[in-house]
């Protein structure tokens, strides 16, 4: 059985396209031999209490649930060893952005993530500077996270 990394699992859950790129990329990080996706750090599953905050809007003003939260998430970029960002062009996710500026702060190996039919869009120059490389959808279940090399992104940026 090949070495496995955990990954951070940062994405946007905030719309239809979102969530389908959310399942997208965890259904191939499952399929992933070198993926310990059972021990990585998924946000969404590590809500404070296990309150999410879709389900229980209520919770949108509670700053305990806010500040343990985000010092979960911090954490949990801390202890992956890489930073998976999802990525979608034309709704990007400016809590994607703070974890990617987050982990390249500490040092991490950061790979994107583009649903196939977005790959080749523009992107944001921040995230396409943090990003050591970025990859179609279609490229994560086969990708070799044992072996993470740099590479540059195909399509524009702005």
């Amino acid at each position: 059985m090949a070495e496995q990394k955990t990954v951070y699992f940062g994405a946007g859950w905030f719309s239809d396209v979102q969530n389908r790129a959310y399942k997208d990329a965890m259904d191939a990080l499952a399929a992933n031999p070198t993926i310990n996706l059972k021990d990585s750090y998924i946000p969404l599953n590590n809500q404070y209490k296990g309150i999410r905050v879709d389900e229980h809007p209520e919770y949108l003003h509670d700053k305990e649930w806010a500040q343990a939260t985000y010092n979960g998430d911090l954490i949990g970029i801390r202890s992956s060893d890489i930073m998976l960002g999802v990525y979608v062009p034309d709704e990007e996710d400016v809590g994607l952005g703070m974890e990617l500026g987050y982990a390249q702060g500490q040092g991490k190996y950061i790979l994107l993530v583009i649903p196939d039919e977005f790959y080749g869009n523009p992107i944001n120059l921040m995230s396409w500077g943090v990003a050591d490389n970025i990859i179609p959808m279609s490229k994560l279940k086969d990708f070799n996270f044992n072996q993470p090399r740099f590479d540059f992104y195909d399509g524009a940026v702005y």
